[in-house]
C-alpha cells in the first residue's frame, strides 16, 4: 500500500517539471509530492519494524517462566545428587 504514495508521489512530481504547469501548481504539487513521499517513508518503515517484530504467542507466561525454572533447579539438584561412578 505504501507504495501507491511513492508513485503518488512520484507522478506530482513529474506534472510538476512540465513547462506548461502555472507557478501555483508547481508549487502545490511539490508540497504534494513532500507529504507523499513523507508518508511513503513512514509506511516503508512501519512495514519493515512489524515484519521483524516477534509473534506475541512466543512469548512465555511467567507461570511457564517458573515451571521451567522448577525444572530446571529439579535437574541440577538430580544432578548433583548422583553419585560418580568413577569410570571416567
Amino acid at each position: 500500500m505504501h507504495w501507491l504514495y511513492f508513485l503518488a508521489a512520484s507522478l506530482c512530481l513529474l506534472i510538476a517539471s512540465r513547462s506548461f504547469t502555472p507557478g501555483w501548481l508547481v508549487v502545490l504539487l511539490i508540497l504534494a509530492a513532500l507529504g507523499l513521499f513523507l508518508a511513503w517513508m513512514l509506511g516503508w518503515v512501519n512495514s519493515r519494524v512489524s515484519s521483524s517484530s516477534r509473534n506475541e504467542m512466543q512469548i512465555l507466561s511467567p507461570e511457564e517462566l517458573r515451571l521451567l525454572r522448577e525444572q530446571a533447579e529439579a535437574r541440577k539438584a538430580a544432578a548433583a545428587q548422583k553419585p560418580d561412578d568413577g569410570t571416567g
